[in-house]
């Protein structure tokens, strides 16, 4: 008698055990298969959308997404061998240029997230040139440094082209983001002249008054737009996906409140979903 409850306890118990491996099998197959891997660049705009696209991605289309910051020239590379699904900030047709030239017929191109963008050498208000030719009279004023962001940005290859073209004898410092930021800041409170490799859109605009420099020689070309750029195949593995991404397209008002919800200390997928709350219409647009 015990002999035949220990049998049919072993039966129930292995059922179990295999139906707990299938269930377990699929949900890891099915996670698998439902992560989308977003590239980005720790540039203010680029945190900015791809925290909110990984935010409708996640909340309304079901997926699981990943992203990861890195440089610029791998992120791109990246996309190119497939092993992201996508990269939301590809500044076109001058700053990321070399790029696309290298990678352009391995991925697919999405279209304009932003329309009129632009790249070039920003200062104060206060600083009493108004071109990149007088800079070189200049000199002392400036320290003799353009304050830049990370080595590998297009904005770094641009501005040691521009330095070079205007016999500019200038020290372009490379950091990051956050590094020119915070030299920026600490020279309006200061009241001192500084020169900052810039670009719209970005939040620091609207925090202090600053201005472009004027390039005569055309070194950082006139308005860019934005990109999204795909992996090939993405569209036939994540129709859904690809669909939003290449309807996916924010103005400078939307994307400066997303910037500044960021930049005020919320975390990029949570601001994306306060403004997704805030925008369901926008929102739609993007999905239907």
């Amino acid at each position: 008698m015990l002999q035949g409850n220990s049998r049919k306890l072993i039966i129930v118990f292995s059922l179990l055990l295999l139906l707990l491996v299938g269930v377990v099998g699929c949900s890891e197959k099915e996670t698998s298969k439902k992560k989308v891997k977003i590239g980005y660049v720790n540039w203010a705009e680029n945190i900015a959308n791809t925290g909110v696209a990984e935010a409708i991605i996640e909340d309304k289309l079901g997926y699981e997404v990943e992203a990861t910051q890195a440089d610029v020239g791998p992120v791109f590379m990246a996309v190119a061998e497939g092993d992201y699904d996508a990269f939301l900030d590809v500044w076109l047709p001058v700053t990321h240029k070399s790029y696309m030239d290298e990678i352009g017929a391995k991925v697919d191109n999405y279209g304009k997230f932003y329309e009129g963008a632009r790249i070039g050498l920003v200062v104060p208000d206060y600083v009493t040139i108004k071109s990149i030719d007088e800079m070189k009279a200049n000199k002392a004023k400036f320290d003799g440094r353009i304050i830049g962001i990370d080595a590998g940005a297009g904005i770094m290859k641009t501005t040691a082209k521009a330095i070079k073209e205007y016999g500019l004898d200038f020290k372009l410092i490379e950091g990051s983001e956050a590094a020119m930021i915070a030299e920026l800041a600490d020279a309006i409170k200061k009241n001192e002249w500084i020169a900052v490799t810039g670009w719209t859109p970005h939040w620091k605009f609207a925090r202090w008054k600053l201005k472009f420099l004027e390039d005569p020689k055309g070194i950082y070309g006139k308005a860019e737009d934005i990109y999204i750029i795909a992996r090939k195949g993405l569209d036939k593995d994540m129709p859904d996906v690809a669909k939003f991404l290449k309807n996916f397209k924010m103005n400078d008002t939307q994307l400066g409140e997303l910037e500044s919800m960021i930049n005020d200390g919320m975390e990029p997928v949570e601001a994306g979903r306060k403004w997704m709350q805030e925008h369901e219409d926008v929102v739609k647009s993007w999905l239907k």
